[in-house]
C-alpha cells in the first residue's frame, strides 16, 4: 500500500516525503520578520536618536508633536506602513508559513486540516489592504520630501549635538542622503508594484483601447505589472532598506559613526 502526499498532510504535522531541507525557508522568514518587528518596536519606543543634521529616520517621518499621545509618536506613524506590509498578499503568504505553519511548506503536513480562508475575525481584516495601500503611497511622497530636506545643510555646519541650528542652508549631499534616497527607491518599487494598485489601475478593464484614457491606463498597468513581477524581491529589499536607514541615522546621532559629506 502506497502512501500519498495527501495522506501525509492529513495524518500529522510535519509528515512529508520530501528529503530536502524544506524548513530552512520558513525558519529564515520567521527569524528576519521577527527580528525586524523587535527592532522596529524598540526603535519606536525609545523616542530618541532619530535625527541627525538634516536626516530623519523613516520610523519618525513625518515628524509630529503629539503631546496628547502618551507613547512615542512613532507608534502613530508606523500604524500605516506596517499595516500595509502586514496585509500585503506576499507577506501574508510569508508569515502564515513562518509563524502559523499554515501551510509550513508544499507537501508537508499541516497543524490543522480545515480551511476557512480569511472570512472570519481576525483574518477578515486583511481585506483592508487596499486602504493601507493608499496611505503607503502618501508616505512615499513624505519620505521623498525628507530626501530633499536631507540635501539642505547649514552653511556653518551641523552643530556638535547633531542639530541644524537656525542659520542659512546650502545644497549638499552626504552618505545619509544617499541612504535615504535608496530607501525611497526601494519603497517605491515595492509600493507601486502592489497587487491592489495593479488591480485598481487595470483590474476592472476588459479592453484598454475601449476604455476612457485607455492608452495611459495601459502604460500605467504595464509599469505596475513590471514591478509586480519582482514584488517579493522588493518586499525584502525595502524591509532591509527601512531598517538600515534608521540604523545609519541612529548611529550618527549617537556618535558611533560619522557621516561623510560628499559635496
Amino acid at each position: 500500500m502506497t502512501t500519498s502526499v495527501r495522506d501525509l498532510q492529513e495524518r500529522s504535522f510535519g509528515a512529508t516525503l520530501r528529503r530536502d531541507a524544506w524548513w530552512i525557508a520558513p525558519a529564515l522568514t520567521a527569524l528576519v520578520l521577527g527580528s525586524f518587528g523587535i527592532y522596529a518596536t524598540w526603535a519606536a519606543w525609545v523616542n530618541r536618536s532619530f535625527e541627525w543634521g538634516p536626516y530623519l529616520s523613516p520610523f519618525y517621518s513625518p515628524l509630529i508633536n503629539a503631546g496628547w499621545w502618551p507613547l512615542s509618536p512613532a507608534f502613530l506613524i508606523l500604524i500605516f506602513p506596517l499595516g500595509f506590509r502586514a496585509t500585503c498578499y506576499y507577506y501574508r503568504k510569508a508569515y502564515y508559513r513562518a509563524f502559523f505553519l499554515d501551510p509550513v511548506a508544499c507537501a508537508v503536513g499541516e497543524p490543522r486540516h480545515g480551511y476557512k480562508g480569511e472570512t472570519k475575525f481576525p483574518f477578515i481584516i486583511q481585506n483592508i489592504h487596499r486602504y493601507f495601500m493608499y496611505a503607503a503611497v502618501v508616505f512615499i511622497f513624505i519620505l521623498a520630501y525628507d530626501v530633499w530636506v536631507a540635501t539642505r545643510w547649514p552653511v556653518n555646519g551641523v552643530l556638535p549635538d547633531g542639530s541644524m541650528g537656525t542659520g542659512p542652508t546650502t545644497f549638499g549631499v552626504g552618505i545619509g542622503t544617499i541612504v535615504m534616497a535608496i530607501n525611497v527607491v526601494l519603497l517605491s518599487c515595492y509600493t507601486f508594484g502592489c497587487h491592489s494598485l495593479r488591480h485598481l489601475v487595470g483590474g476592472q478593464v476588459d479592453c484598454f483601447s475601449c476604455a476612457r484614457g485607455g492608452k495611459a491606463r495601459f502604460q500605467t498597468w504595464r509599469g505596475v505589472s513590471a514591478l509586480n513581477r519582482h514584488h517579493m524581491l522588493f518586499a525584502w529589499c525595502s524591509l532591509f532598506g527601512v531598517a538600515l536607514t534608521d540604523v545609519y541615522i541612529r548611529l550618527c546621532a549617537m556618535g558611533v559613526i560619522h557621516d561623510v559629506r560628499i559635496f
